[in-house]
């Protein structure tokens, strides 16, 4: 697919965390779309990548994330999913992600959370702040049209299986992703919600999980998905670690978190895993980026104090 002339300036604008015009945020999201459309709803990835996790709107720990990682497209970068919601930045993070996927669509992938959804980023930021940098929706509807086209799920060298929140009762094979109709805002239950909104816990079979959507699932739950598809690991994000990472039922799951001091309040780490070719894992762990290079002040939204 032909790249826009224009995808240079706007990656360079937006890494200055300058705004992109409403139109060129129509014509990338377009562009993104024409791309993201043409992966299936379980990405095959290989390795060498580096796998992150929720960003929330945090654009100079984004920037930070690519330091100590290394820049795009010189490293091969999988996302987890949340770009938006609860910082700052949650427009121009998101923008930049994009624009790196349509100039570099094999570098970076580009899995969906449960941010990524219409209901929930109405209520947790990036709708709010569509409306104060834009002064329409315009540019949010643009946004959650290209959520819509957000691969599932990934699988690197058919031994890692990465995906945002976790497991499902009605996920008994891999195979099963490849059915769902993707193309639509996350409902509010069934098999592509469970995989946006499930998490890990140290308990036996499943339970309703609290947060009003998707499970809890306990260690003979994964163990058992592991041996049915013969992988070695779950890869996933979707709850704030302090650490930065944090590995459950003796190293059969990880839960990665890329986003540092969440919600500029809550002192944690953040943690990036990189895969090398030969399967090895490494997590680089990293601290917020220094407060004289953010622009933080002034702004006209709240960030809220519950956690998804």
């Amino acid at each position: 697919m032909a790249v826009s002339l224009n995808i240079d300036k706007w990656i360079e604008q937006l890494r200055k965390c300058e705004r992109i015009k409403e139109q060129e945020v129509k014509e990338l999201c377009n562009k993104a779309k024409e791309i993201l459309n043409l992966e299936e709803n379980l990405v095959q990835v290989e390795a060498p990548v580096t796998i992150c996790g929720d960003i929330h709107g945090q654009f100079w720990d984004l920037l930070e994330l690519f330091k100590v990682g290394g820049e795009c497209p010189q490293v091969n970068y999988l996302f987890l999913g949340d770009y938006v919601d609860r910082g700052y930045h949650s427009v121009e993070t998101y923008l930049l992600l994009l624009a790196f996927k349509v100039k570099y669509p094999e570098r970076i992938i580009l899995i969906r959370g449960n941010h990524e959804s219409r209901r929930a980023n109405k209520s947790y930021g990036f709708y709010d702040e569509c409306i104060t940098k834009y002064g329409s929706i315009n540019v949010w509807q643009s946004c959650t049209e290209t959520f819509d086209c957000l691969p599932i799920a990934a699988l690197i060298d058919n031994k890692f299986f990465c995906v945002h929140g976790g497991l499902s009762p009605q996920l008994r094979v891999l195979s099963d992703i490849s059915k769902i109709e993707r193309k639509i805002e996350i409902p509010d239950d069934g098999l592509m919600s469970d995989l946006m909104w499930s998490d890990p816990d140290k308990m036996k079979g499943w339970q309703i999980s609290p947060r009003g959507a998707g499970y809890l699932f306990g260690q003979n739950i994964v163990e058992d998905f592991c041996r049915r598809n013969n992988i070695e690991a779950i890869l996933r994000a979707h709850q704030l670690v302090l650490d930065g990472y944090i590995s459950f039922f003796e190293e059969k799951l990880f839960t990665i978190w890329s986003a540092p001091n969440y919600c500029y309040r809550q002192g944690n780490l953040a943690s990036i895993l990189e895969i090398d070719e030969n399967s090895q894992k490494q997590f680089k762990v990293f601290e917020a980026a220094p407060t004289d290079n953010r622009s933080e002040r002034n702004q006209k939204y709240n960030i809220t104090q519950y956690f998804l």
